[in-house]
């Protein structure tokens, strides 16, 4: 399960060069919640964060601006990073079934010279992390929030 973090205004903002970590945007959506007085629009952001030698992170999170949900969704992935091996072939060492709510993600290695055979989030994550030769099919639910913490979860398991 992954931990979400309240962030302060005071937090400085972080400086992925510095800490050498990649960023993908999985997703950027606006999210509304109806009140009595009318509708509050937000921005809600996911992030994938990673240094390309098998530490990745995910991030969520939501702001009134799109640029502040980026900030504090790259503050959230930068708590949730996790370390995982990664095997000489640019791959993992064995396949895997990760699950979160109503969606699966199977993991499967695959050869040197295949590529990433998978879908949008799966990519995203497996780019920032270093992956390069995987196959991955998401089962269930196709939403990219609950498919990107499904791959978290996958590897997760991997680390241990």
């Amino acid at each position: 399960m992954i931990k979400f973090f309240k962030v302060n205004n005071n937090i400085k903002k972080l400086d992925l060069k510095k800490l050498r970590l990649k960023e993908r945007i999985i997703r950027i959506t606006r999210v509304s919640k109806v009140t009595k007085g009318g509708k509050k629009m937000r921005f809600q952001a996911v992030i994938a964060l990673g240094n390309k030698k098998g530490k990745v992170g995910i991030g969520m999170a939501k702001s009134k601006d799109t640029r502040d949900a980026i900030e504090k969704a790259k503050a959230n992935g930068y708590r949730n990073l996790i370390n995982f091996p990664i095997t000489k072939s640019l791959s993992i060492h064995s396949p895997i079934i990760g699950k979160y709510k109503s969606s699966k993600i199977l993991i499967k290695p695959a050869i040197i010279g295949s590529g990433i055979i998978a879908g949008g989030t799966a990519r995203a994550i497996f780019e920032t992390a270093g992956i390069k030769n995987i196959v991955a099919k998401q089962l269930g639910s196709n939403n990219k929030l609950n498919n990107a913490y499904a791959l978290f979860n996958a590897l997760k398991e991997l680390s241990k």
